[in-house]
């Protein structure tokens, strides 16, 4: 099986990280033919969203954890905690979940240097567990994060949340919030930067090399 597409696939990825891409610098993004999808603010805003809608759905986040597939997965998860924290006045736990050795396509590229699952201390067991990505689309890293938390415990339930979800499944996986459905070619490139590793917060869609 070939390694998810998408943003893991849209340039060389980092080993084990889920959705790490070369971030254009300022004057290919600018004239390079690519265009800016999200903005710093809609990113704020979408995320404030997303965190109003767990709230909701759990009622007051009760149990919930925010488990972030690395690496920008893991800085969303950061900030939607913070997000909750701002609206019920104590953030939510959260922590990181290394999908590596439950990629599928690992047979392939079997020299990946792992990544850090880090678990809050209370667990996972009987928990609500948000898994947070940065782009959806083919699902096959969905996949491998839910085996992968398979390993740490039996959750109450799992959901997921995306920053952006820009089609073409290959697996019946659906996310259960969402800050931007972004209609894309199969051929086109989702980067997703955030201020935490790439200076600045934005999402660009350009043409890729396939």
């Amino acid at each position: 099986m070939r390694p998810e597409p998408g943003h893991e696939s849209s340039a060389p990825s980092v080993p084990g990280a889920a959705s790490v891409a070369q971030a254009p610098d300022p004057g290919q993004a600018a004239g390079g033919g690519w265009k800016a999808v999200l903005t710093p603010e809609e990113i704020r805003r979408a995320l404030s969203r997303i965190a109003h809608e767990i709230l909701e759905r759990t009622h007051g986040g009760e149990g919930v954890v925010l488990l972030g597939i690395p690496t920008r997965g893991v800085y969303l998860a950061r900030r939607l905690a913070a997000r909750i924290g701002e609206f019920e006045g104590t953030p939510a736990p959260y922590g990181s979940l290394d999908v590596t050795m439950h990629r599928d396509d690992l047979r392939l590229r079997p020299a990946r240097a792992l990544r850090r699952t880090e678990v809050p201390p209370e667990g996972v067991d009987g928990k609500t567990v948000v898994l947070v990505d940065d782009v959806l689309f083919s699902g096959r890293t969905v996949r491998a994060a839910l085996d992968a938390l398979n390993d740490l415990g039996r959750p109450r339930a799992v959901q997921l949340a995306v920053l952006v979800d820009r089609g073409h499944r290959e697996l019946p996986i659906r996310a259960d919030y969402v800050g931007k459905n972004l209609p894309t070619a199969h051929r086109e490139v989702v980067r997703v930067h955030l201020t935490e590793i790439d200076g600045e917060d934005s999402v660009l869609l350009g043409e890729g090399d396939r």
